[in-house]
């Protein structure tokens, strides 16, 4: 009986160990690609063309409550793009690549994969780790949230902090993190909006901790996309 009870015991602590969590909740993030090209570094646009004016994606990232986070979890399941060949006009519409020289995307969804999307194999496969994120930028919509609000893309025009976030807390149901970078002359403008998901990549929640993003000063630019240029056309 002794002895049955520790194999009990023992088996109880391997299915513990089996069944922990690898994760605690997602971030979800966009980028506005306006502010992204209005930097020092410049942008370029993808081989496909000039994107949309609207947030795109820059990945959903798993994260644990203390602020800490996993990466890089499955060397041995590496992107393979045949698995997403059929998402690629809509990651690329998206999920596009801003980053030079221009690309096809493939480079941005592999890093995104291999260092975040491998820390939630107990959810998803390749697939349904985009499939996740495509939905909750649908479901999120933030350009419309911002609209909404009387927030438009506009050069020159400034927001403050409050009335964005309470934009998007309207629209979500949850104030999200909003990170900043400065344009060529020296002025805070929305670059990033993080919102926190559940751990099943399904539902918005209210954040348990913030990232440690760029501060965003007291007024804030969303400067316009369309008329923003490439390192390509200058």
């Amino acid at each position: 009986m002794t002895f049955n009870g520790r194999t009990l015991l023992v088996t109880q602590s391997v299915a513990i160990l089996t069944v922990a969590k690898d994760f605690d909740f997602f971030y979800f993030v966009q980028q506005w690609p306006g502010s992204y090209c209005d930097s020092r570094r410049g942008c370029c646009y993808p081989k496909t063309g000039k994107p949309a004016e609207d947030f795109s994606i820059h990945g959903l990232w798993p994260n644990y409550v203390d602020g800490s986070y996993p990466s890089n979890c499955d060397s041995s399941n590496p992107f393979d793009d045949s698995k997403v060949s059929n998402l690629e006009s809509v990651l690329q519409e998206d999920w596009p690549t801003l980053a030079c020289p221009s690309g096809d995307g493939l480079k941005f969804w592999r890093h995104e994969w291999e260092k975040h999307g491998t820390c939630a194999e107990s959810i998803f496969d390749e697939r349904g780790y985009f499939e996740a994120a495509l939905s909750l930028k649908k479901k999120a919509n933030l350009l419309h949230a911002l609209e909404n609000a009387g927030i438009r893309p506009a050069d020159g025009k400034f927001h403050t902090m409050g009335q964005i976030k309470d934009a998007i807390t309207k629209a979500v149901g949850y104030e999200p993190f909003i990170e900043c970078n400065v344009d060529s002359s020296g002025y805070h403008q929305l670059y990033q909006v993080y919102q926190c998901v559940d751990a099943s990549a399904s539902n918005f929640i209210k954040c348990p901790v913030y990232p440690h993003g760029r501060p965003c000063g007291t007024e804030v630019e969303f400067p316009s996309f369309s008329s923003a240029s490439s390192r390509d056309e200058l």
